[in-house]
């Protein structure tokens, strides 16, 4: 499923319109049924509703919600936010066929006639402003919007909540607070924005018949359907060099739980074989936790890694680099060894990120892929911006990195934004606030690093691996934990049920 801009979204209005053929009225229709569809079975029709509509095409959608559930029972009010005078085209027509109904429709006078219509508690339907909105809010929304975020009840929203931009890069004003909101079609970019997502409430995609332009949106949702399509078979013939060898550069004497974090969920996940390079003092706490893993012990200085000089990269499938390196000075150096020596594919989490701000120009030499793991904090130091900034415009930044340097990235979050090097974006909506735990990025790692040695394309390793990651805890808070006590060592026990469930 796509994501798009507002823009993009009138393109593909006007694509199925005039290209296509299909009316606009045809189009509200569609849209206005399928929310009522949904919410005449959401609620009861003794449910009063009141449908606050605007003059555009959000009001025209709210016309036809209106009329569809009068003639399913419920009692429903509508509230113009302006006159009908101003209301035109396909709209205006969906308002004749629900003036012809016995349905109260008030105008607009004051807030007076809003707190008037609000005494039998309805569910308020949010039809009023679309996806341009720009500046601040005008009157008589801004008014409207006050009163309905300060009364707390249920708002069901159209597209999107009324004052909230579509797009990344636009400061909110003032936005409904939706209890739910009914996408039309596709989810737009600000449903996976830090600041704008809890304005959507629980989010519904309806689909209203759009035909899909041959030129579609960079971006893009990857759920269970996508992982089906492209987690690879194992075959009964496999052995374990199918798999992948794999090596975890990292560790060190204050920080060991980290690449054995890293290595198990690697293993965990279906590496072959596992390496773990670390310092020789770190083995003993590291061995235990992965039996399965072999381990070449490096050189050190105060318990870090200083020296990478007997470590053979090109023995490799595949490798991570950076969880628990330390951030002292010998780092830029190793992380520079692992960039220039790596011919498979190179991932660089932790530690490795902090390293590689100084060493940003090596990524253009490499032809192997290098794929990045950070969280905001991270990627906002190898851009060189804040850290609100980033999150403002989170797909314009990374995909301009990525492109630039030639690199994947995979931005952790609350909506997890992976970019592929030629700019191409995805969103895994897998996860939940029990990630927010130290050790959740290692796991995580891991999972990326067996993932890009199977046999799937790149962007499919890197979108599956996220999914796993974010649906084992999303499995185990719904069966045996909570948000408080998951620990990133349960996240790598929960991998194997993912797995099992969707291969």
């Amino acid at each position: 499923m796509n994501i798009v801009t507002a823009k993009e979204m009138y393109e593909l209005d006007a694509y199925t319109m005039n290209d296509c053929g299909l009316e606009g009225r045809v189009l509200m229709e569609n849209a206005g049924r399928a929310m009522a569809n949904h919410i005449s079975s959401s609620y009861p029709t003794t449910q009063p509703m009141l449908v606050l509509a605007g003059k555009g095409n959000n009001g025209g959608d709210g016309f036809v919600i209106a009329r569809v559930l009068a003639q399913r029972g419920f009692q429903v009010s509508v509230l113009l936010c302006q006159s009908p005078e101003r209301i035109s085209g396909d709209a205006a027509y969906h308002l004749s066929l629900l003036q012809a109904l016995d349905v109260s429709i008030h105008e607009w006078e004051s807030k007076e006639t809003l707190i008037e219509l609000s005494k039998g508690q309805p569910i308020f339907i949010d039809a009023m402003l679309g996806l341009g909105i720009k500046g601040e809010v005008r009157e008589p929304y801004r008014t409207i919007i006050t009163l309905l975020n300060d009364w707390n009840q249920s708002i069901l929203a159209v597209d999107v909540p009324s004052g909230l931009p579509a797009d990344e890069g636009v400061d909110v004003d003032l936005a409904i607070k939706a209890t739910r909101t009914y996408t039309i079609h596709f989810p737009k970019v600000s449903a996976f924005l830090q600041q704008t997502a809890p304005y959507y409430g629980e989010r519904v995609e309806v689909d209203i018949g759009l035909f899909q332009k041959p030129d579609m949106p960079v971006r893009n949702l990857w759920g269970e359907k996508e992982v089906r399509q492209t987690l690879p078979e194992r075959s009964p013939f496999a052995h374990k060099g199918t798999f992948g060898k794999g090596l975890v550069v990292g560790g060190s004497v204050p920080m060991p739980g980290s690449v054995a974090m890293t290595a198990r969920a690697a293993l965990r996940s279906g590496a072959g074989l596992l390496t773990v390079a670390t310092t020789k003092e770190s083995i003993p706490a590291i061995s235990p936790l992965v039996t399965e893993a072999t381990f070449v012990p490096l050189e050190q200085k105060d318990g870090f890694i200083n020296e990478l000089k007997d470590l053979d990269f090109d023995s490799y499938d595949g490798v991570a680099f950076g969880m628990g390196l330390g951030t002292h000075e010998e780092a830029q150096q190793l992380l520079t060894r692992a960039l220039r020596s790596t011919e498979g594919p190179l991932v660089i989490d932790a530690d490795g990120l902090t390293a590689l701000v100084n060493v940003l120009h090596e990524l253009k030499e490499r032809s192997a892929p290098t794929i990045l793991t950070p969280h905001p904090g991270e990627m906002a130091r190898l851009l060189d911006v804040s850290v609100a900034d980033l999150l403002k415009q989170p797909f314009r930044y990374v995909r301009q990195f990525a492109v630039e340097n030639g690199v994947s990235v995979i931005l952790k979050g609350a909506f997890t934004i992976v970019t592929d090097q030629s700019g191409q974006q995805w969103v895994t909506t897998t996860g939940n606030q029990a990630l927010a735990k130290g050790g959740s990025g290692d796991v995580l790692t891991g999972i990326v690093l067996t993932m890009l040695m199977q046999d799937q394309p790149l962007y499919a390793a890197l979108n599956n691996a996220c999914f796993i990651h974010g649906r084992a805890a999303d499995l185990l808070v719904e069966e045996k934990h909570s948000h408080y006590d998951l620990l990133a060592t349960d996240l790598i026990e929960g991998i194997g049920r993912v797995i099992r469930t969707r291969s």
